[in-house]
């Protein structure tokens, strides 16, 4: 009888994260990097001032670190879901947004949704971000 590899899955919790209670930033399973949606939460957990881009730049960083604690990098993303409370605002600024997701991540883009929501979990908060990465072997 073969014997069948088992993995445990491997809670990721950056320190350099606000510290979570009740969720965790990011769950490894095998490969397979789930990574919990990120608001523009710094270490204080104040939401970052300055609009959509500042927010933006603040959520996707969160997700990016996330990710690199559980050994991925951003072309490992396979698919990511962006819940934002003024889907116009990010439009607008979408020029801005696109420069700040390449220079932080690459212009390899994954499966993506944008999705219009009444708001999110904090009230200061325009975006939230979350998305699903398969570690490549390098």
């Amino acid at each position: 009888m073969a014997e069948t590899a088992v993995f445990e899955n491997l809670t990721v919790n950056p320190e350099s994260l606000p510290k979570p209670s009740g969720y965790a930033h990011g769950m490894r399973a095998g490969d397979t990097v789930y990574l919990g949606g990120q608001t523009a939460l710094d270490k204080n957990m104040q939401i970052v001032p300055g609009g959509i881009v500042e927010q933006f730049k603040q959520a996707f960083g969160n997700v990016l670190t996330t990710l690199e604690e559980a050994g991925g990098k951003p072309e490992d993303l396979v698919t990511v879901t962006i819940y934002l409370t003024d889907v116009d605002d990010y439009m607008a600024n979408g020029r801005e947004i696109g420069k700040l997701w390449r220079e932080m991540a690459g212009s390899k883009y994954p499966a993506m949704a944008g999705i219009g929501v009444t708001r999110l979990w904090q009230k200061e908060a325009l975006i939230e971000i979350q998305g699903v990465a398969v570690i490549q072997s390098r």
